[in-house]
Order: C-alpha cells, then sequence, then structure tokens
C-alpha cells in the first residue's frame, strides 16, 4: 500500500496505533477536528497522522485466511476499556479547554499539569 506521508523506518521502528471502531467517521472526526490530525487515507481503513505518530481506524472484521481463528471486534461494554492512547502534551489546560470546547468528553478533569482522561 502506498501512502502519502507514511512514515519509513531507517532506522530501528515507528509505532501505530490501531483502534477498532464502530464508527470510522466518528472517529476520525475527533482525532482530526479536536485533536488536529490529518486524514492520509479516508477509510477501510482510516489513517490519521497525529502529530510525530499515525493512528489506524478499522471497523472490524475477519477471520481472514491468515489468521482463521481471530476476530476483530469493538468492545459490547463502553465501560470496559481493552486499548488507550496516551497523549503527554506541554500544557494541560491549553490542550483541555479547546478541545473540550470542541467536544471531547473526558473521563476525568485535570488535577495539575500532568494529564487526564477522555473517552471518544
Amino acid at each position: 500500500m502506498n501512502l502519502p506521508d507514511a512514515p519509513i523506518a531507517r532506522d530501528g521502528f515507528y509505532v501505530t496505533h490501531f483502534f477498532t471502531v464502530r464508527d470510522q467517521k466518528k472517529s476520525q472526526d475527533f482525532y482530526v477536528r479536536i485533536l488536529g490530525g490529518i486524514v492520509i487515507k479516508p477509510e477501510n481503513p482510516c489513517y490519521i497522522k497525529l502529530e510525530n505518530s499515525r493512528i489506524i481506524l478499522n471497523s472490524g472484521g475477519g477471520p481472514t485466511p491468515d489468521k482463521p481463528e481471530v476476530l476483530l471486534e469493538t468492545t459490547r461494554d463502553l465501560n470496559t476499556v481493552n486499548s488507550f492512547l496516551n497523549l503527554r502534551v506541554a500544557d494541560t489546560w491549553k490542550c483541555y479547554k479547546p478541545w473540550r470546547t470542541k467536544g471531547a468528553d473526558f473521563l476525568t478533569e485535570p488535577l495539575d499539569n500532568h494529564g487526564w482522561e477522555w473517552r471518544c
């Protein structure tokens, strides 16, 4: 697959976080509109450049011939989490306020300048 702006490891490796999501467009909106990501590929799967990382959003599926026992699906219980993305920011309040205004739903309010958790 030839993706524009895809990172190429010349030494070591890059990490891309893969999320299985119910709605690629809704998740894409969060990472692009709220966090400022850039869509590299719009769907099936969706690739997003987010600062110095990449995110893949896929609706799931399977099994596949190379993984006949594996199903990729979203969680059935929204209060059960099996994955999260940890973003370290220089100034919590500088990010928190505009992201909340844009519609980010935070699980915890920031208590200091070290971070918080949100649900998207």
